[in-house]
């Protein structure tokens, strides 16, 4: 499916599971769109506190770290709106409190287009079906249609908290099996890796780490049909309406 022209796109909302989630799958995408004025925000629902076994940082630490590590990211592409829901890593569940902080985000930042995760498993990249993954993606989902334009879902969220009823007008899904749209990130590749670069706890025993992200882009490049030398991100775009 074609997406919505960026130039009708005013901001962007990107909910994960856990910090450098995003930085893995789109934020070659994502440095593109800032440097097109659009407004992009960050939601993590958890930490990632269960992260970051071979880095030496104690358990009890690993969420200021990791927050401060995402933030340090998100300023390398120019993103600084960025929210932690705080919810326990590798135990995260589509329930009805997630969906609901979802709900609140997407009614705060009112963007015209969310980045979230593939709720179903895809069984070709067991990694990209990490169960937080899931279920980070399932209640983004469900967030979007229909609580967050629902005017009775939530109904403290409007009476307490001021926050308006607010139709997210497409969806794009990172870790799709079978992807239908994909965005040449060549050009912003360097900030790609320098972004992964800021989560150090995650990625500094990784010495093949940019050969990796490379080979990744370079597939997504090759199934979209782009000319050799190219790099991808690779997306499943879904309209709300």
């Amino acid at each position: 499916m074609e997406p919505i022209a960026d130039n009708e796109i005013k901001r962007v909302l990107v909910v994960n599971a856990h910090p450098d989630d995003s930085d893995f799958g789109a934020s070659g995408t994502i440095a593109q769109w800032v440097k097109k004025g659009i407004q992009v925000s960050y939601v993590f629902c958890t930490n990632g506190d269960q992260g970051g076994e071979e880095s030496g940082i104690a358990k009890e630490d690993m969420p200021k770290v990791r927050q401060r590590e995402q933030r340090e990211a998100g300023a390398v592409i120019g993103v600084t709106d960025i929210t932690f829901l705080n919810y326990v890593d590798g135990h995260l569940e589509a329930t009805i409190a997630l969906r609901k902080d979802i709900v609140r985000q997407i009614r705060r930042v009112q963007p015209d287009r969310m980045v979230c995760q593939s709720p179903e498993r895809n069984w070709e990249r067991i990694g990209a079906s990490h169960p937080d993954h899931l279920a980070a993606g399932e209640a983004a989902v469900q967030a979007v249609y229909p609580d967050a334009r629902n005017p009775f879902a939530f109904t403290d969220l409007l009476e307490n908290e001021k926050l308006e009823p607010w139709k997210v007008r497409e969806v794009w899904m990172m870790g799709f099996s079978n992807p239908d749209h994909f965005v040449d990130v060549t050009d912003t590749f360097d900030l790609k890796i320098k972004a992964l670069h800021a989560h150090a706890s995650q990625t500094s025993h990784n010495l093949e780490l940019e050969k990796m992200v490379r080979e990744w882009g370079a597939r997504n490049a090759a199934a979209a049909g782009y000319a050799e030398g190219r790099l991808a991100e690779a997306f499943k775009i879904v309209n709300t309406n």
